[in-house]
């Protein structure tokens, strides 16, 4: 019977924290009603947010006394993924309920759209042009918080008492300074202040004060929801285009990079592995795609430029805005864009994919083992890549590491492809659909639908919450709950048979 306690004990502090992660979703879900004091006319939606907020506050509240008074509450070994894995799902349900309660979507519509907006891919069923204001605020809101994470959003707002192995279980890697809280708040603040400032560029660029708002945090947060059809294409301005160059690329970078480049220190940024990899690729990819590809299509060598540039970086950033359709596009660009979304962003950034650092790492270690081979055979070399946080000597164990993971997500992305292969959809665009879904990216050639069938968009939702959650977090946060539910059983059957 005490390791049952043990175990139920603990799970109590998992219980607790939830409840704390639940309320801030509760209180996230409040913020698009302000909307209202700019749109009167859209205060009939407010309940809509009210009711599944005001139970999301009420449960959570309830849980968190689970831990209440406690300085402290020790989490077992895994729980903290427990933790993660439910509050990213509790998130999406109770940001699902508005779309229902306004009879928009369905429940697998509804869910979609939730997942689409916390993970940050930007994949869409709703039809814009008739989605009230609130929605699209909504919309861009789960991406602002979904981009840094829920944890972050926790830590930043209480204390750093809550743990180290939350934050990492989220996907950050990107501790600033030894007080986590600290970095949590910096991380927020340089966030926050990036939103602000892509909100004035685009205002004063022309583009209207509801669209500027949505489009810079959705573009920071390399999400890509947008609230024009046709994305940024609808504007048609090279300056706005411009700008949300730089916003993908702000959003696709280490936060820990950024502290750097907050503080002049421009030798160490562009010193960084995974920002030299990248500036690489760009430099690389944007030509190909252009000038051996889109010439033809554009007609002239600036368009074409301007075409590939944008699609490049909003492939690699991982964040999903447009300025052209792909029907016109031949396979080979749309080729290009698929291994881009697959690779992904920055490591400790809004972004997804298998991540540069990991591909960058890869890279180097097939010339560091080809090199070896032209070396004497005893000579020791100490192999490294520059962090944000200066040198990091490499051991085995890191390139088993990035290679394991590579795997486990191209196994992953080959088996979301089958399923929409099997539902009739050419190989070609279930490439590059379930690498967007993966990636979470946002970019799509039409299989992402209102008229899409329920199979195939869970099979996204799936994608979506592993490219976000990376995968390896879902896998051994189902082995826990198995592994301990299994114990608890075992035990307690034991101790039946003893009375």
């Amino acid at each position: 019977m005490q390791l049952n306690g043990k175990v139920i004990e603990s799970y109590k502090a998992v219980l607790g924290y939830i409840g704390i992660l639940t309320m801030i979703i509760g209180g996230i879900m409040l913020l698009p009603i302000f909307v209202i004091l700019i749109y009167p006319n859209e205060l009939g939606y407010a309940l809509n947010f009210v009711i599944p907020a005001a139970i999301a506050i009420l449960l959570g509240f309830f849980l968190s006394l689970l831990i209440r008074g406690k300085k402290k509450r020790q989490l077992s070994l895994r729980q903290d993924t427990v933790i993660v894995i439910a509050v990213w799902l509790l998130a999406a349900f109770f940001s699902a309920v508005p779309f229902m309660l306004s009879k928009q979507l369905n429940f697998t519509q509804a869910f979609f759209e939730a997942v689409s907006g916390w993970t940050t891919t930007g994949l869409s069923v709703v039809d814009v042009t008739a989605t009230p204001k609130i929605y699209l605020l909504f919309r861009s809101i789960m991406q602002f918080f979904g981009g840094v994470g829920l944890v972050l959003v926790m830590l930043s707002a209480l204390s750093g008492t809550y743990g180290m192995r939350l934050y990492n279980a989220e996907g950050h890697s990107d501790k600033l300074l030894p007080n986590l809280a600290k970095s949590a708040r910096i991380i927020m603040s340089i966030y926050a202040g990036y939103v602000v400032a892509g909100t004035i560029l685009y205002v004063f660029l022309g583009m209207p004060l509801f669209d500027a708002i949505n489009h810079s945090i959705c573009a920071l947060s390399t999400g890509g929801f947008s609230t024009q059809v046709d994305s940024i294409g609808t504007y048609k301005s090279l300056p706005i285009e411009l700008v949300t160059i730089i916003l993908m690329l702000m959003g696709t970078t280490n936060f820990a990079a950024h502290l750097l480049l907050i503080r002049g220190k421009f030798r160490s940024f562009f010193r960084v592995g995974e920002m030299r990899f990248m500036l690489v690729l760009l430099g690389l990819m944007i030509p190909i795609v252009s000038f051996v590809s889109l010439n033809g299509i554009y007609g002239n060598i600036p368009q074409g430029l301007r075409a590939s540039a944008f699609q490049v970086v909003t492939a690699l950033s991982t964040t999903g805005f447009s300025t052209v359709s792909f029907n016109s596009w031949t396979p080979f660009p749309i080729f290009l864009l698929i291994v881009l979304m697959l690779i992904g962003g920055g490591a400790g950034s809004t972004a997804g994919g298998i991540k540069q650092n990991r591909i960058y790492l890869l890279f180097k270690a097939f010339f560091w083992q080809l090199r070896k081979k032209f070396l004497p055979e005893h000579l020791v070399n100490e192999d490294y890549v520059y962090r944000p946080e200066g040198k990091l000597f490499i051991e085995e164990r890191h390139i088993s590491e990035a290679s394991n993971y590579t795997f486990v997500y191209m196994v992953t992305f080959f088996a979301g492809v089958s399923i929409m292969t099997a539902n009739g959809y050419s190989l070609q665009d279930s490439l590059f659909e379930y690498a967007s879904t993966l990636g979470t990216v946002g970019l799509s050639v039409g299989i992402t639908l209102p008229t899409t069938p329920p199979i195939v968009l869970w099979t996204q939702i799936v994608g979506m919450l592993f490219g976000r959650l990376e995968i390896y977090v879902i896998f051994i946060a189902g082995i826990k709950i198995f592994k301990d539910g299994r114990n608890v059983i075992v035990r307690a059957a034991k101790n039946k048979g003893t009375w």
